[in-house]
C-alpha cells in the first residue's frame, strides 16, 4: 500500500527536500542489523590506526677523563632507533646543554665545544656531523622492535668528539660536564 503526502504550503516541501538531500549525503553504514527470528545475526565493520611513534634506547654515558690532550677524543656507541612508519624513517635532533643549546661541556667557568655525529647504521666511528637543534635528513632504522630485543640489536651509531685544541684548553685536574639531549622524530 503506497501513502500519498499532501503538502501544505511550499515552504514544507523545501524542508523535507533538504532533509532528504542531508540523509543522502551521509554515508552508508556497514553494520548490518539481526532480524528477530530463533537466532539473529548482525555484523560491524572495525577500523584501527596509530598515530606515528618512534623511540630510542641502549644510550650509554660517555666519558673523557685523564684525556692526552694531544690526542683527539672519540667515543662511537651503538644504540637503537626504532621508527614504526612503514620505513622506518626518522630524523634526529641534538641539543648540548650549553647556552643556545651549544654542544659544550663546563667546569664551571670555562667551557670546551664538543661535535656530535651520527649513522644510521650501528658499528660506525663516523657519521653526519649534527648542528645543535636542526634535524638531520630523514634517515631509515633498521630496527624491527622498539627496543631491538628482537631483530637487529642496534640500528644507529653516535659519536662524540673532542678535538684537541680543545682538550688543550681545559684547566687540569678538572672535570667539565654538560649533556646531549637526542630528539627522535618519525617521518
Amino acid at each position: 500500500m503506497m501513502k500519498t503526502l499532501a503538502f501544505s504550503s511550499a515552504s514544507t516541501r523545501v524542508a523535507i527536500i533538504a532533509a532528504g538531500i542531508l540523509v543522502a549525503a551521509n554515508p552508508a553504514k556497514a553494520e548490518t542489523q539481526g532480524t528477530l527470528g530463533a537466532t539473529s545475526q548482525g555484523s560491524i565493520d572495525i577500523q584501527a590506526s596509530v598515530p606515528s611513534r618512534a623511540r630510542i634506547t641502549k644510550l650509554v654515558d660517555v666519558s673523557f677523563l685523564n684525556q692526552d690532550p694531544t690526542s683527539p677524543a672519540t667515543s662511537s656507541q651503538s644504540v637503537c632507533v626504532w621508527s614504526n612508519t612503514s620505513t622506518g624513517a626518522y630524523s634526529i635532533t641534538a641539543t648540548g646543554s650549553g647556552t643556545g643549546n651549544a654542544f659544550t661541556l663546563s667546569d664551571g667557568s670555562d667551557e670546551v665545544a664538543y661535535s656530535v655525529q651520527w649513522n644510521q647504521a650501528a658499528g660506525q666511528s663516523s657519521g653526519s656531523t649534527l648542528a645543535t637543534g636542526a634535524a638531520s635528513a630523514t634517515l631509515t632504522s633498521a630496527a624491527t622492535h622498539q627496543t631491538c630485543t628482537t631483530g637487529p640489536a642496534f640500528s644507529a651509531s653516535l659519536i662524540v668528539g673532542i678535538d684537541t685544541t680543545e682538550l688543550s684548553s681545559m684547566n687540569a685536574g678538572s672535570v667539565y660536564s654538560g649533556s646531549l639531549t637526542l630528539l627522535v622524530t618519525p617521518q
